[in-house]
């Protein structure tokens, strides 16, 4: 079975920075988009940061020029690189993946949480 496992989060003083992970594990034809959502108590989840198997990376306005989605060679793991961390940061950051098998489907992590605090 396909999942996706999270690693990364904490507690964080504002101004510090975090990497988050997301591995996909088990028997994997593709994968297309990755993504990196957020979700703050009482609040709807939000996009972070998009990256599609071109290379191509999109972000929210609140987090460009502060945060960095990237993969790795396999590119099974996208890594959500946050530096500058504001208080306003604080949520709990979800992956998500187009993962093939070969059916094509959204695949989303278990949620690691992220606080930026002092």
């Amino acid at each position: 079975q396909v999942q996706l496992v999270e690693s990364g989060g904490g507690l964080v003083q504002p101004g510090e920075s975090l990497r988050l992970s997301c591995a996909a594990s088990g028997r994997i034809f593709s994968i297309g988009i990755m993504a990196w959502y957020r979700q703050a108590p009482g609040k709807q989840r939000d996009m972070v940061a998009t990256l599609t198997r071109g290379g191509n990376t999109n972000y929210a306005d609140s987090v460009k020029g502060r945060f960095t989605i990237s993969t790795d060679g396999a590119k099974n793991t996208v890594y959500l690189q946050m530096n500058s961390l504001k208080p306003e940061d604080t949520a709990v950051y979800y992956c998500t993946m187009q993962i093939s098998t070969p059916a094509w489907t959204n695949l989303w992590g278990q949620g690691t949480q992220v606080t930026v605090s002092s």
